[in-house]
């Protein structure tokens, strides 16, 4: 599907969706508790739908309740599998796992495979196919359990089976969710374990501490010392809990963005500042760009620079390590502004769905823009994007940091693959048509198969 993005002057509100992390750690918890367990207002995105397939098969129960079913806009009931087992998987799934393209419930999902004696064969899309995974299954041998990839690759098919018993693991954590898998199953090791888990290396720890939320909330008992070492006990459960999902920073950040570059002003609702997600600093970053951020009790109210006063966004040298899904948005943000920007000690931007660094720069260079990459992040030479014929490789937020920069390019944007834009963020493309305006009677958004 190619998406062609006119110009347009974003206004108005947005409702965000709701965040893909807070929901598949919801979907995985309440699946190993001991009961049922109620997730309001979850995302509702291809992501998600792999992560509710994923605990199906581990035994879990999903109900999508009637909408307005407990006061909430949607809702699903799930039923865990602890009042079978305590908390430990008795059987593994009976067919092979296919994640699709959500990596979030490949890495999590794995560990908690590695609860069950039975043999749980993981697989997803192409892109999934190439994600890193050696680290984790490393460690989760160190664990006991007992896994491997099934043609000798560092990637999926890979397959898993425990029981973990625990032991010493050490594990350089490029992404977060090696770390976050290992912390959900670990807990429910068999009493008397114990999992001593040593990093070495740990990249967009604020993921990290949003797992350590969920682990807090469900009581379970820990020893963290300063992200360098991290002791779990065996023999603890998950219980059911009512919970809804906050707003998504990382589905706002295109939004934000948008306001950025076109000099606009929206109002982002359903975000929570006091929420653990780590892409809330792109907020702090847009700020020192020279936006306009004030958190209001509706929402974030964001401007960008005003160009009918001679401002201008600035360039400016950001470690974004903690929030690596941003590069996207913020690489075109950079693209229409003043000067220079670096952004770096993102390496792990190169593991994604696609290696986000090559990708960014590829694309942006075909909007006329001069830019390098460097092997942990990008820098951009402001000036004026044009319109081109870009690719959206086949990934979410790429085709949606396209989309964000067609908004005030020089001439039309054509980006392919914009199909990908559901896997998160189901959608986008009709919340960017509602926000925009054209004199001309122009659709800002038009989508072609």
């Amino acid at each position: 599907m190619i998406a062609h993005i006119h110009n347009a002057q974003p206004s108005g509100e947005v409702i965000v969706p709701a965040s893909k992390s807070h929901t598949i750690r919801a979907l995985l918890i309440a699946a190993l508790a001991d009961g049922e367990s109620i997730i309001a207002n979850p995302l509702d995105s291809k992501d998600a739908v792999s992560c509710i397939h994923a605990v199906r098969a581990f035994g879990a129960e999903v109900e999508e309740l009637p909408n307005g079913a407990l006061g909430y806009a949607r809702a699903l009931k799930v039923r865990g599998v602890g009042h079978k087992t305590s908390g430990i998987l008795a059987e593994a799934p009976a067919d092979v796992l296919d994640v699709g393209n959500s990596g979030t419930t490949l890495y999590l999902a794995a560990g908690i495979a590695a609860l069950s004696p039975g043999i749980t064969v993981f697989t997803g899309d192409e892109q999934i196919r190439a994600r890193p995974i050696r680290p984790l299954l490393n460690a989760i041998n160190d664990l006991g359990g007992q896994a491997r990839t099934t043609r000798n690759a560092d990637a999926a098919p890979f397959i898993v089976s425990g029981p973990l018993t625990g032991g010493t693991a050490e594990i350089a954590c490029p992404t977060s969710q090696y770390l976050s898998s290992l912390l959900l199953a670990a807990p429910l090791m068999p009493p008397g374990s114990l999992a001593d888990i040593r990093i070495t290396l740990l990249h967009e720890r604020p993921y990290a501490e949003m797992t350590q939320s969920w682990l807090e909330e469900q009581g379970i008992e820990f020893e963290n010392r300063e992200w360098e070492q991290i002791r779990i006990p065996g023999g603890q459960s998950y219980r059911p809990f009512e919970k809804a999902v906050p707003g998504d920073f990382s589905s706002a950040t295109f939004f934000a963005c948008a306001a950025a570059i076109t000099g606009s002003t929206l109002l982002l609702k359903g975000l929570d500042m006091n929420d653990s997600q780590g892409d809330k600093a792109v907020f702090s970053v847009l700020r020192e760009m020279g936006c306009s951020v004030d958190v209001t009790d509706d929402g974030i109210l964001i401007s960008g620079p005003d160009p009918e006063k001679g401002e201008r966004l600035r360039g400016g040298d950001f470690d974004i390590n903690a929030i690596p899904d941003a590069l996207p948005a913020l690489a075109v943000t950079a693209a229409f502004a003043q000067g220079t920007t670096r952004f770096t000690n993102v390496p792990q931007a190169r593991l994604k769905e696609t290696d986000r660094i090559d990708c960014m720069d590829r694309e942006l260079k075909k909007m006329g823009i001069t830019c390098s990459q460097q092997e942990d992040g990008l820098t951009i030479e402001g000036g004026r994007p044009r319109g081109a014929q870009v690719d959206g490789h086949h990934d979410h937020r790429i085709v949606m940091a396209c989309a964000v920069a067609g908004l005030a390019s020089d001439g039309d944007m054509q980006i392919s693959t914009a199909e990908a834009a559901s896997v998160t963020f189901p959608g986008f493309f009709t919340i960017l048509e509602n926000v925009t305006s054209r004199q001309d009677g122009k659709r800002t958004s038009v989508l072609d198969e």
